[in-house]
């Protein structure tokens, strides 16, 4: 299985350790995958230029993240500000969104660009990705997408992305079970083939055209979740879109979680910021 996620990378600041460790959903998604089994993975987005930014890219060249069709940009690269609580859950503080370079430029794909996604078998992007406009022209391939929590999508937004995608995952312990069911009936409506609703420390539920599942989270010495969501999906699309079993890709997808609880940082590689 071959995955390429396209959207955003950041670097994700522990006020409390000094340190920055490389992060986003999508960059995290791929390493995860890649480290999961999948043959390649690439990524597609901007970088600035700064230390932040030179960090992530030599962490993505050691993962063995394809970095060929990467821009990069004169400015900071983007930056979230980190602590955690006493359950060690990660905590956001704040980011630098209003000087960040991936708020004053906007990914375009190009013919080029298009032809080298052709050679994977599955795109993965987010709603912090910023590509709703190039899903249309990228749904001739499976699509894999990451709406976050409910703060950040509703009705209208489903309907924008959801015909375009395959699979569909949500960060869901706000949700009742019953809005559970009712959001897959919903994104089952417009086409989407497979659901995932994780929920941090509790079971998560997953549809597959309709026919559930729940995987329940595996036993952690956990010292900060952050990531624990995206290693979860990068292992499960590593494992089930390379036809996997859904019970055996779920069981793979919490063992990846359960280890990403096990360390700093959404996949390591702490420096002194």
């Amino acid at each position: 299985m071959r995955l390429v996620a396209i959207g955003d990378n950041v670097v994700d600041y522990y006020q409390d350790q000094g340190l920055i460790y490389p992060g986003g959903n999508a960059l995290n998604v791929a390493v995860a995958a890649k480290r999961n089994g999948a043959e390649s993975c690439a990524y597609i987005g901007i970088l600035g230029d700064d230390r932040a930014a030179a960090h992530v890219f030599d962490c993505m060249r050691r993962e063995d993240i394809d970095t060929s069709r990467i821009r990069r940009a004169y400015g900071p690269n983007g930056e979230a500000r980190v602590t955690l609580n006493e359950e060690r859950d990660r905590i956001f503080m704040g980011t630098n969104r209003n000087e960040r370079i991936t708020s004053l430029l906007q990914l375009k794909l190009t013919e080029d660009d298009i032809s080298y996604i052709g050679g994977y078998d599955l795109i993965h992007a987010s709603v912090n990705s910023d590509i709703e406009h190039e899903l249309e022209g990228l749904s001739h391939l499976p699509v894999a997408f990451d709406f976050s929590t409910p703060k950040r999508w509703n009705e209208l937004y489903l309907k924008q992305v959801c015909p375009h995608i395959d699979y569909a995952f949500f960060s869901g312990s706000e949700l009742t079970l019953a809005e559970i069911g009712d959001l897959m009936a919903c994104v089952h409506g417009y086409g989407v083939k497979v659901i995932g609703v994780t929920r941090g420390s509790e079971a998560a539920h997953f549809s597959a055209e309709g026919v559930r599942f729940e995987q329940v989270p595996l036993a952690a010495n956990v010292i900060d979740t952050m990531g624990a969501g995206d290693s979860f999906i990068g292992a499960f699309l590593s494992a089930y879109h390379g036809k996997w079993k859904m019970e055996e890709a779920l069981q793979k997808a919490a063992r990846s979680a359960a280890r990403t609880c096990e360390n700093y940082g959404a996949f390591g590689y702490g420096i002194r910021k």
